[in-house]
């Protein structure tokens, strides 16, 4: 396999895995927040009016928030990554020696013999000295996440995920609101939790219990919250 063809997948692999990650992340939130929410409002109104508002509010503030949130930490990834790329560039302009010494002790720490350290390093060097030393000393592979594609993945996973709790909470039947909501949640969450675990070749269970219990704790928090505010309020 040819190096190109071996970066090239690298690439699709690391774009893939970026965009699986913001998906699974922004989808939890939504079906998660947006729960939250509405169950926190209908702790303390029955009325379907208040309910539509606030799920729909929070659903579109929570998604672009989302999307916001992503573009940003991943721009400054990218740029933090960028900054170190171009400071080994100059260092490996300034001091040419000093960096292959720098990579063969590298390679020496990893349990390689003084002698074969040099040699791959001054071998590596001489084929790509830069991306010698961005891959070993910077841990980089060559890979730069994309934020656009990680702000559209968690907005738009963040808004199917809220259609779930919203939906519930919005057409059922007034006196089956609550558990209609709470048992499509669960199973939401669980669901979640396991296929992003087993797509990452960790146990299932596991994770989809964790996910079932953070969103219960959110929903009876809210719940009551909004139980206590709505007595408080006269509503």
């Amino acid at each position: 396999m040819s190096q190109e063809h071996s970066d090239r997948s690298r690439q699709r692999l690391g774009s893939l895995l970026n965009g699986l990650r913001a998906a699974v992340l922004g989808a939890n939130d939504g079906i998660i927040s947006t729960a939250g929410l509405v169950v926190g409002v209908a702790g303390a109104t029955p009325h379907r009016e208040a309910l539509l508002v606030a799920g729909v509010a929070g659903t579109l503030a929570g998604a672009l928030s989302m999307a916001a949130g992503e573009y940003v930490s991943v721009s400054t990834q990218r740029d933090t990554e960028r900054a170190a790329i171009a400071r080994e560039r100059r260092e490996l302009s300034d001091d040419p020696e000093g960096e292959l010494e720098e990579l063969a002790e590298m390679y020496r720490s990893r349990g390689l013999s003084d002698r074969l350290s040099r040699e791959v390093a001054r071998e590596l060097t001489e084929h790509d000295a830069l991306r010698a030393h961005v891959e070993v000393e910077l841990g980089l592979d060559g890979y730069r996440a994309n934020p656009w594609q990680a702000a559209f993945a968690s907005m738009f996973s963040f808004l199917l995920g809220a259609l779930i709790p919203l939906a519930a909470i919005l057409l059922g039947p007034e006196a089956w609101r609550l558990p209609v909501t709470v048992v499509a949640v669960l199973v939401a969450t669980g669901l979640l939790g396991a296929v992003s675990a087993r797509t990452g070749g960790a146990p299932a269970p596991r994770a989809a219990i964790r996910c079932v219990i953070g969103g219960s704790f959110a929903m009876a928090v809210t719940y009551l919250t909004g139980t206590l505010l709505g007595a408080a309020a006269g509503m």
